[in-house]
């Protein structure tokens, strides 16, 4: 019989929602922002008008730290107004994989460029 390996729990330092938007729906992305604001303890990254790193449209990054994940993830999903959302651990074990693997989505999945995350796991671009 063959043996089974036991794995040792792995635990984020911090996550990261990523909320997209496009011209129509960017009202709606200010005002969840605001709400995160003012509701949480977070850190909002700036608006990204354009597409950007492995991102397909034009978003911001909300980080938190795991102490909040149940009260952030809860707003979000009640609260994000049709908004794609993509929520990811910061685990230190690869960017391509806390992008693709270790993710959730929220609304529709979109595409990323897991190639550009991959260069940076393998230090060709800065992080």
């Amino acid at each position: 019989m063959q043996e089974l390996s036991v794995m040792q729990p792995q635990m984020s330092a911090e996550y990261h929602a990523h909320v997209y938007f496009d011209p129509a729906s960017r009202p709606a992305a200010a005002w969840l922002r605001e709400e995160l604001e003012r509701r949480f303890p977070v850190r909002m990254g700036r608006w990204r008008e354009q597409p950007v790193g492995p991102h397909s449209k034009p978003m911001y990054q909300v980080a938190f730290g795991p102490e909040l994940f149940g009260q952030v993830v809860p707003f979000l999903m009640l609260n994000r107004q049709g908004l794609d959302i993509l929520i990811h651990p910061e685990s230190g074990l690869g960017h391509a994989g806390d992008h693709a693997v270790r993710c959730a989505w929220l609304g529709d999945k979109l595409p990323l460029d897991i190639a550009f995350l991959e260069r940076i796991d393998a230090g060709e671009l800065p992080a």
